[in-house]
């Protein structure tokens, strides 16, 4: 009986996140105002604060990426995400985000250089992948949402919508997401950032899960497994 406690603990904490159901409204709430407090501290810098801004167009269009990601943020927070959030993920992930939207805004502003860069092709292929990975992400988990929502589909493995294009589409749209706001920072430093993510979520976060998967679902998630891309589709 202790091993098969501590065996499903082990599963409800795959790739050091609780799996566990619980809403946990205070953490969700302090997450979501935390990152707006971020989105804030960047349009003050950028309109507030007196601080010589030379291009001033490309960081309202980082703020955008910013406010765009903040409403999928809590759209996920307070409907999508039925498992447990804990105070360590708000406090890391909250410092995570003000380094990255701070940095990608003053970056792309131009604090640290003395002119303008106009916009060219790079920046409107970087504007379409922060729309169509922000769709791949929050369109994905929607339509699984609804999905759950049927009393057919308790136990089940969804397999449908775009999850039938990757078994994890929501994180290849993350990376197409971060992909694109980085091209719009005209620094290709930026890059690392998603191919960082590209890599945590190929060897840190996608092979804990999938075991949790396996674990939960047995042989259905195994077939699904078998005919279905790992993380990029047609790969």
């Amino acid at each position: 009986k202790k091993s098969t406690i501590m065996n499903e603990n082990k599963i409800k904490s795959s790739g050091g996140v609780d799996r566990s159901h619980g809403f946990s409204f205070v953490q969700r709430l302090t997450f979501s105002f935390g990152h707006l407090q971020v989105v804030f501290m960047a349009a003050f810098v950028l309109f507030v604060s007196g601080l010589p801004v030379p291009d001033q167009s490309r960081g309202v269009v980082l703020l955008a990426c910013a406010v765009l990601y903040w409403l999928r943020h809590s759209v996920t927070l307070f409907y999508l995400l039925q498992r447990r959030v804990d105070w360590g993920e708000v406090i890391g992930l909250l410092i995570f985000i003000a380094l990255f939207e701070l940095g990608f805004v003053t970056l792309g502003a131009g604090f640290w250089r003395d002119k303008a860069i106009p916009f060219g092709l790079l920046d409107y292929v970087g504007i379409v992948l922060v729309l169509v990975g922000s769709f791949l992400n929050t369109g994905s988990e929607v339509q699984r949402k609804w999905w759950k929502q049927n009393r057919s589909s308790k136990g089940h493995c969804y397999t449908g919508g775009m999850f039938a294009w990757s078994m994890h589409i929501n994180y290849f749209g993350d990376v197409v997401l971060f992909t694109g706001w980085a091209l719009l920072t005209s620094s290709f430093w930026t890059l690392i950032l998603p191919i960082f993510m590209l890599f945590s979520f190929m060897f840190v976060h996608i092979p804990p899960l999938d075991e949790y998967l396996r674990q939960r679902y047995g042989k259905e998630f195994e077939d699904y497994a078998a005919t279905t891309s790992k993380l990029i589709p047609g790969v």
